[in-house]
């Protein structure tokens, strides 16, 4: 066997510069991508609020350390806390994430691409507080639209053609690249300390998928997005230092990312990185349920009016839902926690059909520990449907298919109730913007006073007004007075 003694310092893997070019100088022009933005803002705002009333979020937000607050910092939507812009973006990705309601991406990888708005927001609100106190111009929300859909294609580019959860890593180490990126164009780095940060970025490898699967599955799936984000802004702050990084992170024989944890295979771009993600990119609107999962429940509603009374009379349910689907979300037996619950496509499609509802509450322990759901549950068979695989994974079609139908001991049974693609898909926008709207209007008026409520809902009422104002404004208005 051959082995290199050379310490000749490479050049940079080009994934690393690819991803920094296109985070530093890409001009974004396509209109219909900051119109997503704009909603993906709202939406992702939205999330985070409705989160605000769970004890079990709540616990994690604040400083690190009591009283390691920091005034001038980065502020922290619908809380008054002013932290360093490394834990203020982990209490934002918390927030965002903690539901499971935000927006999705589903490719070889999946993800929640405004997972990297805990990133931006922190780092958009240091630099402008200290640009606004150094005299300077201070950047406005367009700027965070701007870096919205850059971190959305790197995400999600990213994620068409590498499947990092087949060699078990979780998606969030997506989310550390991206944010990496994005947060130190954000800081003012250069072209090389970009590229830098993001190679320390790679060389953090990845958390495991243990979390989010039985029987480990846990509260951690709500906060790794957080984790990511505020381990992101760290290595975009320590790259403006001149912090060295590491040119061939991604292919050094043998102690790189790809030999270590990718299985020998190259990490690659699918195709140029550009605005497809963010004009693509998948809402979850109508419920907080993994996103495999949302036309199950679809159509679980649909059959809720035909089943409700006749629960007991029940033989089997048939769920046919894709093989991602199969392999992330189909689940017997006991269900620990919240955590666990909305990672459960059974649990997901007995809630519906027995209640004709599907809300985060329903994921609580007070409505779990209603018999009829795992009686139901235990009634249910899931199988993949070739069709909906295929369909899932075709570049023109991206749909997430489920079918649900129910058959009674009497040998009758409902209709088969077939859904291709969710309210939040693209081809549903039309349909599913003013239910977005909606959405972001009620989470504010549930978490902020009347006066505040109505003064955001006003805010967000005119897509260039807002994308006009300046950030220091923008975050002031968030804060819970």
């Amino acid at each position: 066997m051959s082995h290199s003694t050379s310490a000749s310092r490479p050049d940079p893997d080009r994934l690393l510069l690819d991803i920094a070019d296109y985070a530093l100088s890409y001009q974004i022009k396509s209109e219909l991508a900051y119109e997503t933005a704009y909603y993906c803002l709202m939406d992702t705002l939205a999330c985070g609020f409705q989160a605000l009333k769970y004890p079990a979020c709540t616990k994690l937000l604040g400083p690190v350390v009591p009283g390691a607050t920091m005034p001038g910092g980065a502020r922290v939507p619908g809380t008054s806390f002013e932290l360093d812009p490394v834990m203020a973006a982990f209490n934002i990705g918390a927030m965002i994430r903690w539901l499971d309601f935000n927006d999705t991406w589903l490719a070889a990888e999946w993800g929640h691409p405004s997972d990297n708005l805990g990133a931006i927001l922190a780092v958009a609100d240091y630099v402008a507080r200290k640009d606004a106190a150094h005299g300077k111009q201070v950047a406005t929300v367009r700027e965070v639209l701007s870096a919205m859909i850059k971190a959305h294609e790197i995400q999600g580019i990213l994620a068409l053609e590498n499947s990092f959860n087949r060699v078990g890593l979780d998606h969030v180490l997506l989310v550390r690249v991206a944010s990496t990126a994005v947060a130190a164009a954000m800081l003012g780095a250069t072209h090389d300390q970009i590229v830098n940060a993001l190679s320390n970025a790679w060389l953090d490898g990845g958390a495991l998928r243990t979390y989010r699967h039985a029987p480990n599955t846990g509260s951690r799936k709500s906060w790794a997005a957080g984790d990511a984000t505020s381990r992101a802004v760290r290595h975009a702050l320590i790259s403006l230092t001149g912090e060295m990084g590491y040119p061939s992170a991604l292919s050094a024989k043998s102690w790189g990312f790809e030999d270590v944890l990718f299985k020998g295979k190259a990490l690659r771009l699918a195709q140029p990185l550009g605005t497809y993600v963010m004009e693509n990119v998948l809402f979850k609107i109508s419920y907080p349920a993994e996103f495999h999962a949302q036309t199950a429940v679809e159509a679980a509603m649909a059959l809720h009016p035909s089943v409700n009374e006749r629960l007991e009379d029940i033989e089997r349910v048939v769920i046919e839902t894709q093989e991602p689907g199969v392999r992330i979300i189909d689940k017997t037996g006991p269900l620990a926690n919240p955590a666990d619950r909305d990672h459960c496509i059974q649990y997901m499609v007995a809630v519906p059909l027995i209640f004709g509802r599907l809300r985060a509450e329903d994921y609580e322990d007070t409505i779990a520990r209603d018999p009829r759901i795992d009686a139901l549950r235990a009634k249910m068979q899931v199988h993949e449907n070739p069709q909906f695989t295929a369909d899932y994974y075709a570049a023109d079609k991206r749909y997430i298919g489920n079918a649900v139908q129910v058959f009674f001991k009497d040998g009758t049974h409902t209709e088969r109730v077939a859904v291709d693609y969710p309210l939040g898909h693209r081809n549903r926008r039309k349909e599913a913007m003013p239910v977005l709207v909606r959405k972001f209007e009620s989470a504010v008026t549930a978490h902020f006073s009347a006066k505040q409520s109505e003064a955001l809902k006003s805010m967000f009422a005119e897509r260039k007004k807002l994308e006009a104002l300046p950030l220091t404004e923008f975050m002031a208005c968030l804060i819970k007075n």
